[in-house]
């Protein structure tokens, strides 16, 4: 059923992997779909709050990531199955719906915190991606 799933993770946040990374693998198991896992580097916004910090910044957050992101996947692999890891720099919402494109990722897998009465049913960048996203999106609460 599914080809290729997409794991979008935000590394400092352990809430938007824990219960969404194994349940992707499980699927990725069961249909044999290749597994890839996305993290966003934000980029500043504004061009102002950019000119406070060191121009190379954004070259460096995103090297150190890719670190971050290959320590992470050997980890947090317990089947050890193939996962592939990319680096995406820009708006969070959009960069997934793009590496999803990219990865002609038929299933989006991604974790969202219990709605605050702020937030209706999903927080703003899941959302976003239920909302613009080309394929099947499974929202998994944490």
């Amino acid at each position: 059923m599914y080809k290729s799933i997409l794991v979008p993770i935000d590394l400092g946040e352990e809430s938007s992997w824990n219960k969404a990374l194994p349940t992707a693998e499980k699927l990725a198991l069961t249909f044999g779909a290749e597994l890839h896992v996305v993290t966003v580097v934000p980029d500043f916004g504004k061009s102002i709050v950019g000119s406070f910090f060191s121009k190379d910044y954004e070259a460096q957050a995103l090297e150190k990531a890719g670190e971050m992101l290959k320590a992470f996947l050997e980890e947090h692999n317990p089947h050890n199955q193939t996962i592939k890891g990319h680096i995406a720099h820009g708006t969070i919402y959009e960069e997934i719906a793009k590496t999803a494109d990219k990865l002609n990722s038929d299933l989006i897998v991604l974790s969202s915190p219990r709605p605050e009465l702020k937030d209706y049913l999903l927080g703003p960048n899941a959302a976003r991606v239920v909302r613009h996203a080309n394929q099947s999106v499974m929202v998994v609460r944490t």
